[in-house]
């Protein structure tokens, strides 16, 4: 491992694409039970057509396209064409023919009115520059009586993120995330993405906080190397690690990753947002 991570903070660069095809299929079985509570939550029905935003490397979007069969459609949105690429990739190796990709910005959706009978995001709503913006935008691609339900991480104070990224920040200081940064917890706070529906003009809005599986089906090392890799979020504070730093702060991170650790498989839970609201 390198003592450093090397990566700009930017969610489609070739550092985080690599980690991505690495991990695919470990970080695909870590991130499962989360995907089966969005796709349970949203309620996707056979011939529906769906819009993922922010998909990534396609879930819950491939799990969707599985659900609505062949009179449904799966559009899988995203800024990232690197990442588009991989979840397009999978769908195909699923042998799914419903599933298709769109490269854009989801503050201006590239769809007519009343397009989408459901609208799915998996850790993406965090991450919107206006986000009031992107449900007014999505509220206006769906249909009358449709659905839009979004998963967003928890607070900070939970062990996936404290055994790790706690870690780092206990040695470094300074800011954990950049004051003007994406923020993966902007929504922990319980109301704060109820909100976001309410202000943008959706209706019957609802919102839960629940614990779910999040487990590494690997040794410890291996799941803090993933971390770093695709953390964007966090790469101000780890670039701020001077070299000299890095074996105390892997041996501490290791220590404490190993208390969820059953030599095999690393099982953290997960806290998780998950809201929603009706056009």
């Amino acid at each position: 491992m390198t003592s450093k991570p090397d990566s700009k903070p930017d969610w489609g660069n070739q550092f985080r694409l690599v980690a991505s095809e690495k991990w695919k299929a470990k970080s695909a079985a870590m991130g499962q039970p989360v995907t089966n509570a969005l796709v349970e939550y949203a309620r996707p029905a056979p011939g529906m057509q769906v819009l993922d935003l922010a998909s990534g490397t396609g879930e819950p979007a491939i799990s969707l396209a599985s659900r609505v069969g062949a009179h449904g459609h799966v559009t899988a949105l995203d800024l990232s064409a690197g990442l588009l690429e991989i979840a397009a990739q999978r769908a195909q190796a699923r042998g799914l023919k419903n599933f298709t990709t769109q490269q854009a910005d989801a503050h201006g959706l590239p769809f007519p009115d009343n397009s989408f009978d459901l609208a799915t995001s998996r850790f993406g709503v965090m991450f919107f520059r206006d986000p009031v913006l992107v449900f007014q935008e999505l509220r206006r691609v769906l249909r009358t009586g449709a659905r839009a339900c979004f998963l967003a991480w928890g607070p900070f104070d939970q062990p996936y993120w404290q055994s790790m990224m706690g870690v780092v920040h206990r040695h470094v200081g300074g800011p954990l995330l950049q004051p003007d940064g994406p923020d993966p917890f902007r929504f922990a706070a319980p109301g704060s993405l109820s909100a976001v529906f309410r202000s943008a003009g959706f209706n019957a809005v609802e919102e839960e906080t629940k614990t779910l599986p999040w487990t590494w089906p690997g040794p410890v090392e291996e799941v803090w190397e993933q971390a770093q890799a695709v953390a964007v979020p966090f790469r101000p504070m780890l670039e701020r690690v001077p070299a000299e730093k890095w074996p105390e702060i892997h041996a501490e991170v290791h220590a404490a990753v190993r208390q969820y650790s059953d030599g095999e498989k690393v099982a953290f839970g997960a806290s998780v947002v998950l809201a929603s609201g009706k056009k």
